[in-house]
């Protein structure tokens, strides 16, 4: 099992797995969203920023995440914002591993925090991320702008 930066040569194989992380949480997303989501991912300059978990030579799993700088600290602090095991592969901590990654990265490139959210109804990844920290009491409010 390797996590590694995401390549142009993964499009292939990255597309089923990000159609599944979009159909669990109910969205259907333009095709051209997925290309410019694809193009940033894949520009080192831009984020979000993706990594994939590679295992026996198929991808199983993505993390794609934000840089950005905080108004609290010195350094940059890392949104997780998606993260996504194939359904046939869950259960085997491969979650964590593309968790631990980022964390991993986050030591060496010094980044202030690693942070991200899920909805409270999402039972297995809670599982997952209260082995890390529990829940905290902040509440999100979103504005859809059109």
């Amino acid at each position: 099992m390797t996590v590694r930066p995401l390549l142009a040569s993964d499009e292939a194989a990255w597309r089923p797995l990000w159609q599944g992380y979009c159909a669990f949480y109910g969205e259907m997303l333009d095709e051209a969203v997925t290309r410019h989501l694809w193009q940033a991912l894949l520009d080192p300059a831009r984020s979000p920023h993706g990594r994939v978990l590679e295992r026996e030579g198929r991808l199983v799993g993505f993390s794609h995440y934000v840089l950005h700088p905080t108004t609290w600290t010195l350094t940059d602090a890392c949104y997780l914002e998606d993260l996504y095991v194939d359904p046939a592969d869950r259960g085997q901590r491969l979650g964590k591993a593309l968790i631990d990654d980022l964390l991993g990265l986050a030591r060496t490139h010094e980044w202030a925090r690693l942070y991200w959210h899920t909805r409270s109804g999402n039972a297995a990844a809670r599982r997952l991320y209260d082995h890390y920290v529990a829940a905290d009491d902040f509440v999100r409010y979103r504005i859809a702008v059109d």
